[in-house]
């Protein structure tokens, strides 16, 4: 997908947060992250297999709609504008893992003893993945030094998000 994230001449209007009626990129995925954190913490306090059952089917859909709003815009846009391989690959392997993961989640019933373990271990992938991109000199801290659009790149992650069912069951 062509995106305008890697224009110079943009910086000024992505650093103000002007002119935009939805949240810039970097606030629409910390969002994303905070929903599925509350999500997480919802599931550690479940008793009934229901219960559980919604919240996995609910974390991984948001989970699947957010790696892939991230590799399809976001993470291009950054590899372009920084050049940062080591950010935008470590961030590529730790989307695998927790796609991997996902899938097994999706593929295994609630009440299979191993189910509890398997959503406990991708919420620390997660948490993990999370203070990587969101702490000082991280991805996302170095998108916001960069001259990234990411006011266009908000409005291109919320349309993509959307076309892809938003990740809300």
């Amino acid at each position: 997908m062509a995106t305008s994230a890697g224009k110079a001449s943009s910086s000024s209007r992505a650093k103000s947060g002007r002119g935009s009626a939805a949240p810039d990129a970097v606030e629409l995925l910390k969002a994303d992250h905070r929903q599925v954190e509350e999500w997480f913490e919802e599931f550690e306090d479940a008793d009934d297999a229901q219960t559980k059952r919604d919240l996995a089917a609910r974390i991984c859909s948001a989970l699947r709609v957010h790696t892939s709003i991230e590799e399809e815009i976001f993470y291009p846009a950054f590899l372009a504008a920084t050049d940062d391989t080591d950010l935008h690959h470590e961030a590529i392997i730790e989307h695998a893992g927790a796609k991997h993961l996902i899938e097994e989640i999706e593929a295994t019933d609630v009440n299979d003893e191993f189910f509890d373990a398997r959503i406990t271990v991708l919420s620390e992938m997660i948490k993990h993945h999370v203070h990587e991109e969101e702490r000082p000199g991280g991805m996302f801290a170095e998108a916001k030094k960069s001259d990234m659009d990411l006011d266009e790149l908000g409005r291109e992650l919320q349309q993509r998000k959307q076309e892809l069912g938003d990740g809300e069951t």
